[in-house]
């Protein structure tokens, strides 16, 4: 098979597409041919060699991508052949790997049949982004009275974010930079505030003058900034991965990553994928490339020029 795979640590062009044997399933296992792969930033802080403390660096050389969409086209031993053939999607599990090829293992009890109506990059950004966006969602607990702000809002997430607020009945708040601003209001939001402006935040009250909830996934002056701009109550839901504190406790600041969300994943996954499927949350993939273009998927968000989800395709036109 190919994949994608490096051997040391590094910028994007460490990324190399290398000729892999085939992996075969283990008891309790399927293979996946996979259609479509989904790329996070956290694997380009991983590729560049940048540890979290929930994430520690893998062991080199490896393969990347931990959520697949596509046809499983063997099981292992315990695993109801009624899969073979199914289109299915799955995120591989917490430290697992091996997304960025044509095939890649699965426990079978992660994976789910793909609903009908879906492509596989939908239902990749579903089991990924939107399994985030639903838990974010979950613990922000947007009513029809509030009013949302919502940082880097043309990404995967922004998209998911907004269209969750605008369900509830809430206004919505886009922020974004340049030619980013028009996908932003494609998404659905009331206001979009272009934050590479000086005057932004004026401009933003001037727009917006009541502010209850702050959406982050970015970390830094701009969400600094929005906290301030919250009125008294007004909460801040942070899955930036900043652990920055904020002195006001009229306007608290709830961490949603990691053992907050760990318990509930399957369940955001299930409403993720359905709300893909009913058309309420549906994933924008923005930037679909090439398997072999993993590089410059990684450079696109690293350099902040993807919109949506950003989804690697394998071409299965050769069988």
């Amino acid at each position: 098979m190919l994949a994608i795979r490096h051997h040391a640590f590094g910028p994007a062009d460490v990324l190399r597409l290398e000729r892999l044997p085939d992996p075969e399933p283990a008891s309790g296992q399927m293979r996946i041919a996979v259609e479509a792969a989904g790329v996070h930033l956290l694997d380009t802080s991983i590729r560049a060699g940048m540890a979290f403390p929930s994430t520690p660096l893998p062991e080199l050389p490896m393969v990347p991508g931990r959520e697949v969409a596509g046809v499983v086209d063997r099981v292992g031993v315990g695993v109801d052949e009624g899969w073979l053939g199914r289109r299915v999607v799955a995120h591989l599990g917490p430290g697992t790997r091996g997304g960025y090829a044509e095939l890649t293992l699965v426990d079978a009890e992660r994976a789910y049949a793909i609903p009908d109506g879906l492509d596989a990059p939908t239902a990749v950004a579903a089991i990924g982004t939107g399994r985030t966006a639903a838990g974010i969602l979950d613990h922000a607990a947007i009513s029809a009275d509030d009013v949302v702000a919502i940082t880097s809002a043309a990404g995967g997430l922004g998209a998911l974010l907004t269209q969750g607020a605008r369900n509830a009945g809430a206004r919505t708040v886009g922020l974004a930079g340049g030619a980013k601003l028009d996908v932003v209001r494609g998404f659905g939001a009331d206001t979009v505030v272009d934050y590479r402006d000086p005057g932004w935040a004026q401009v933003l009250r001037a727009a917006e003058p009541r502010l209850t909830v702050l959406l982050d996934g970015v970390g830094g002056e701009v969400p600094r900034t929005l906290h301030g701009l919250l009125e008294p109550g007004g909460r801040m839901v942070r899955f930036s991965g900043d652990t920055e504190g904020y002195d006001a406790p009229d306007r608290p600041v709830v961490d949603v990553l990691g053992p907050v969300m760990l318990p509930r994943l399957a369940e955001f996954e299930q409403q993720a994928l359905a709300a893909a499927a009913d058309g309420s949350r549906v994933p924008h993939v923005g930037t679909a490339l090439p398997l072999e273009e993993a590089a410059a998927a990684h450079r696109a968000l690293e350099e902040r020029t993807s919109v949506g989800k950003v989804v690697l395709l394998v071409d299965r036109s050769d069988g």
